[in-house]
């Protein structure tokens, strides 16, 4: 899969069933020796700009359950979910 594929496509817990957020607007880091994606960062948000901003998600890529056509889905632990919810 090319990562220009991965670009639209939702990321949706596999835990919770929650709309996690969007590829597109997220960061990769990527192992600069071999090229491997080690994560995906998701950027914190607040509802339009109002408040608190919640902190980064970082959703390491073994966490990775299925790429499908649509949607990644990822399985985090209950512990990481509700950390980075503060």
């Amino acid at each position: 899969m090319r990562l220009s594929e991965l670009g639209g496509k939702e990321i949706i817990g596999l835990d919770n069933g929650e709309k996690m957020g969007v590829i597109s607007d997220s960061d990769l880091v990527i192992q600069p020796e071999n090229g491997a994606i080690q994560s995906i960062i998701l950027p914190g948000s607040s509802f339009f700009g109002f408040g608190k901003k919640r902190e980064d998600l970082v959703i390491p890529w073994s966490s990775i359950v299925t790429i499908g056509p649509d949607m990644v889905i990822v399985s985090l632990g209950q512990e990481e979910t509700q950390a980075s919810q503060k």
